[in-house]
């Protein structure tokens, strides 16, 4: 077994996820002059955001009528860099002690860590995208069949096929009609999870759009060439030219060693007060991850929520700080 490192260094609040919201957290702790860590779990900052939507359009983030996940998160990072927070990559948070100091003592796979609160930002915990419930889909995985777009142009000219009927799977069709010669989406329902004016889009777009039809097989030569969909009401199959699919079914998510910390949990969510407080003084939560009466889930909801935790947390190591220090545009350059 390998020997832990031991980082000495006191910090006095330490970001668990460096999604958007942990980003944010970080800024906005920098704000109030905390010394500040975050950790990841991930090779790069940004969460689900940089890892699996570099290229997909966010739409619900004041400011901002749309922005590429990418620029959002190269935004954050910039805007977190100007007070410097120690970055700690490729670590995975599988233990959290408070020690008799009252401070609190982080175990990763490499590194112990030592900080006076921590913020959870950790959004829907470890995820795996789900695969795609058709015959010999495996075979295609990185030959033809994905399940996210890191670089749309890598896909002009394909016949693509999008499947799933959630915001994931509306947005990449749009995004593939941009690039691709044909693209269709398939939705065992006739029912969309998208936002409204998302489905308005799709439906006023090029795209092909079939409903009550799921993917039964795909074949080809080494690669994708095509795919049979079934039709789940009248059991009729067809067969299409796709030499590309992305499959958009969702995430398995899980919150792995948090669930063993001693928190409050409630549907794989943490809970917090109005104040972002877990059950554990000292402990904070803001994003996805948590919940609490009328929680929205959404990036801008996270953005709220991170000035309240880091606010809190300020007061909690030091009593003696303001709840509200001021607004940011009062703050000197």
């Amino acid at each position: 077994m390998t020997e832990l490192k031991h980082d000495e260094q006191l910090y006095d609040i330490t970001i668990i996820g460096g999604g958007p919201c942990g980003l944010f957290t970080s800024f906005y702790a920098g704000i109030r002059d905390a010394k500040t860590k975050i950790i990841d779990s991930l090779p790069q900052l940004g969460g689900q955001l940089a890892e699996l939507y570099p290229e997909k359009y966010i739409y619900d983030v004041a400011g901002f009528p749309k922005v590429l996940a990418r620029d959002l998160v190269n935004n954050l990072k910039e805007q977190s860099a100007q007070y410097n927070p120690t970055v700690c990559l490729n670590e995975r948070v599988i233990g959290l002690k408070k020690l008799e100091d009252g401070t609190f003592e982080l175990t990763t796979n490499s590194t112990v860590h030592l900080s006076k609160t921590v913020i959870i930002t950790a959004g829907i915990g470890a995820f795996t995208p789900r695969s795609l419930p058709a015959e010999n889909t495996k075979d295609f995985e990185g030959k033809g069949i994905h399940y996210f777009i890191d670089n749309l142009q890598s896909h002009k000219g394909k016949k693509a096929l999008v499947v799933g009927g959630g915001d994931s799977a509306v947005d990449y069709a749009l995004m593939l009609e941009e690039v691709c010669e044909k693209v269709t989406l398939i939705h065992r329902r006739d029912q969309f999870r998208a936002h409204e004016e998302s489905v308005k889009k799709l439906y006023d777009s090029s795209i092909d759009v079939k409903v009550f039809n799921e993917l039964k097989s795909v074949h080809g030569d080494g690669a994708l060439e095509k795919a049979v969909l079934i039709n789940n009401k009248d059991k009729s199959t067809e067969e299409i030219d796709a030499n590309l699919i992305i499959g958009a079914l969702g995430f398995s998510a899980s919150l792995g060693p948090i669930m063993e910390w001693g928190l409050e949990i409630e549907d794989s969510m943490i809970v917090v007060n109005t104040k972002m407080e877990t059950n554990i003084p000292g402990v904070y939560a803001a994003g996805d991850i948590v919940t609490y009466p009328g929680k929205v889930k959404l990036i801008a909801t996270g953005f709220g929520e991170a000035p309240t935790a880091v606010n809190n947390a300020k007061m909690f190591f030091d009593p003696n700080a303001k709840l509200h220090p001021g607004h940011s545009s009062n703050r000197k350059e």
